[in-house]
């Protein structure tokens, strides 16, 4: 597939972001805060499009530059208003990040409205990105659509609802089907993080008809920040100790984890389980619930960054045993610190990681109990990997932006 003429403007949909401001970012959230640093920083103009609990904010490059600021914190938000003051559900600094989407905005518009406010502030030939997920409806590509030459990328990170539904929250796969027939009848392109997403996405899409055009563009990552003096007092472990990093969702299977755990007894390494839970995964809960203090586990959320990847640079090594994976970044960022990664065989894992991953069979309790035993009696730093080159994002906007 060759690149594209490069288009008027870009519209770039941050929804996923504004909802979810205030709370730990995810991997998706991060790529669009990675896409909002991007296209700022590129020649073509970009504007920002948002769904409120209100209608839709239209930012121009400096409106979504100041949101920007605020979404990576170096900017406080600002005092909620009184329309976000009447989301009584959501918390502080989402409705701070409310009131200055509307702030900034340069339009602003009921649903019913989209495509007219569109029509009237964007040139022709726009190119609209959604990155997140969120916000794919068929009023906004059909707003988008609306518009003379414009063009409609989405960006897949996984169809892991469609092919493992009874990994999901109840009531999810069906609205998760619709949002991804709808990228199949309006994108023009599909980005996919890797070549197995694409190869997932495209056998589903296969079955409902034409296939958008995809390309695959590898993740960027940058070097983790590491700080020690950040780990609450209370939490750091004695070494050996392994860590998994993660929602704790069925598919990150770690019931397989707390098996071994079970079996090794007291004896055991430390084991850290960090990221909050979840969901359709109760029996895991009530295990890590019936954890004494004396415990060979330690449930974690809420760190900071900083905090957790000191304590994956620390680790003797990276456990992931997901049953389903998109892209897998918490092993990226253990590899590109050092730490070894124990990983479930999957395609994806070894598209990225290569042979710098050791790779196991996700049902195979024995062999995952020898290796993380073989570990632990290991020194640390002989099992330090080196020479991992992580993808970049300078290589991923090579790629993508290429085309949109």
């Amino acid at each position: 597939m060759s690149p594209t003429n490069p288009p008027s403007a870009r519209l770039l949909d941050f929804t996923r972001l504004l909802r979810r401001a205030g709370r730990v970012w995810t991997g998706v959230d991060r790529v669009e805060l990675a896409y909002i640093e991007a296209l700022i920083a590129d020649a073509i103009p970009v504007w920002g499009l948002a769904r409120t609990p209100f209608g839709y904010v239209l930012l121009d490059e400096a409106g979504l530059t100041e949101m920007y600021g605020r979404l990576t914190g170096d900017i406080a938000f600002s005092t909620p208003d009184v329309l976000s003051r009447l989301q009584l559900k959501s918390i502080a600094t989402s409705r701070g990040a409310q009131t200055d989407a509307r702030k900034f905005a340069v339009g602003r518009c009921l649903p019913g409205g989209l495509a007219k406010l569109l029509s009237r502030l964007l040139p022709a030939g726009v190119a609209y990105l959604n990155t997140g997920h969120s916000n794919l409806t068929d009023r906004v590509l059909s707003a988008v659509r609306s518009m003379p030459k414009s063009q409609i990328t989405v960006f897949i990170h996984d169809v892991i609802p469609l092919e493992f539904p009874q990994y999901q929250r109840e009531g999810t796969v069906e609205p998760f089907e619709k949002k991804m027939r709808r990228v199949q009848e309006h994108a023009d392109l599909i980005l996919y993080n890797s070549v197995d997403t694409k190869d997932r996405t495209e056998a589903v899409m296969t079955r409902w008809g034409d296939v958008p055009k995809g390309i695959v563009a590898h993740l960027g990552t940058i070097p983790p920040a590491v700080d020690v003096s950040e780990i609450p007092k209370d939490v750091m472990p004695e070494a050996p100790y392994f860590i998994t990093v993660g929602t704790i969702e069925p598919r990150k299977n770690h019931a397989l984890l707390l098996d071994i755990w079970d079996r090794l007894g007291p004896q055991a390494p430390m084991l850290l389980i960090c990221g909050g839970r979840g969901w359709n995964n109760q029996d895991v809960f009530s295990r890590l619930d019936a954890l004494g203090e004396d415990a060979r586990i330690k449930e974690l959320s809420g760190l900071t960054d900083a905090a957790l990847m000191a304590l994956v640079e620390g680790a003797h090594g990276m456990l992931f045993p997901s049953h389903a994976e998109g892209f897998g970044l918490p092993a990226v960022e253990a590899l590109q610190l050092g730490t070894p990664v124990l990983c479930s065989n999957k395609a994806t894992f070894r598209e990225i990681l290569a042979n710098n991953a050791v790779y196991l069979d996700d049902s195979d309790h024995q062999l995952w109990e020898e290796r993380i035993v073989n570990w632990s009696k290991q020194a640390r730093e002989s099992l330090r990997v080196s020479g991992f080159e992580a993808p970049s994002w300078a290589t991923h906007f090579k790629i993508a932006l290429s085309f949109t």
